[in-house]
């Protein structure tokens, strides 16, 4: 095996969360609670925890300074250098990406949706991914609903094209919000023209990669959910308070046994469990 490559890592929480309807009239969605944390707390930690201490969040809208209020330097979360960027108007998660150039320019990077959430710890993958001789690689989960999500197309044990929101989805499979890019992922979004949508498309990154030859995947277990809308933000706070309450102590309405501050002090080791096969890695279909 190859010597492993240090990883930045960025989380992408910009976005109007219109969807929210008027639950996000007056803050960002990312700041909205998730059973007993702000959402944006879950992929800052579920980084920590994996190794990645040094984050770019990538935020917008007019509830920016929001979130320099909550988390400000980050170091109370493990974070040790934590950086902001902002992104202008509605460009699509290609355009956020490319927010954080200037931070990871020259390096490989792990991106996290700000409002994705899973029960599994990315070491497995990060440790995967940092011994990869070059390219990208992404996280594929089975779920019911892939035509609300990135979709693969697998063939041969390999992806062949990733479609957005597809109609007639080409498989089970949703590209889970969690991506593994090296360098070169800010050249491509330079080369890439806005969707019909008027975004610059993540599909269409990874698009690129496959192209080249350069994209591997892995299969995520656990349970893993969006919190974009009003029944995934309820789903998501279901899952967390189900997966977690135990090892904070809350069985009833009595106070908790560990306190904010001791539970975000304790639960990046805690709040994921080692993923099953860690060391030869989930098995693909």
């Amino acid at each position: 095996m190859g010597r492993q490559t240090k990883i930045k890592g960025i989380v992408l929480a910009g976005g109007l969360g219109r969807r929210l309807g008027s639950l996000t009239k007056i803050t960002n969605k990312h700041l909205l609670p998730v059973w007993d944390r702000p959402m944006v707390y879950y992929p800052l930690q579920a980084l920590v925890e994996a190794g990645i201490e040094e984050i770019v969040l990538v935020v917008g809208g007019r509830h920016a300074g929001e979130f320099i209020r909550l988390l400000g330097d980050g170091k109370f979360l493990g974070i040790k250098r934590l950086v902001y960027a902002y992104q202008e108007g509605q460009g699509g998660i290609a355009d956020a990406l490319g927010r954080a150039r200037d931070f990871c320019a020259g390096q490989r990077v792990c991106v996290v949706l700000g409002d994705n959430l899973f029960e599994r710890s990315l070491r497995p993958y990060v440790a995967k991914f940092s011994r990869q001789a070059s390219g990208a690689r992404l996280l594929l989960k089975k779920v019911p609903d892939p035509g609300r999500f990135g979709v693969p197309e697998l063939s041969g044990g390999r992806i062949v094209r990733i479609i957005e929101k597809p109609r007639k989805p080409a498989s089970p499979y949703a590209v889970t919000g969690i991506y593994f890019y090296d360098s070169n992922v800010f050249d491509i979004i330079d080369s890439l023209s806005p969707s019909k949508r008027g975004e610059l498309e993540i599909a269409d990154v990874s698009n690129d990669y496959i192209k080249r030859n350069e994209l591997e995947y892995d299969i995520l277990p656990g349970w893993w959910t969006d919190a974009g809308t009003i029944p995934s933000l309820h789903r998501a706070g279901e899952l967390a308070a189900r997966t977690w309450k135990k090892q904070r102590g809350i069985f009833t309405n009595s106070a908790p046994l560990l306190t904010d501050k001791q539970w975000v002090r304790s639960s990046n080791r805690r709040l994921f469990t080692q993923a099953p096969g860690y060391k030869k890695g989930p098995r693909k279909p």
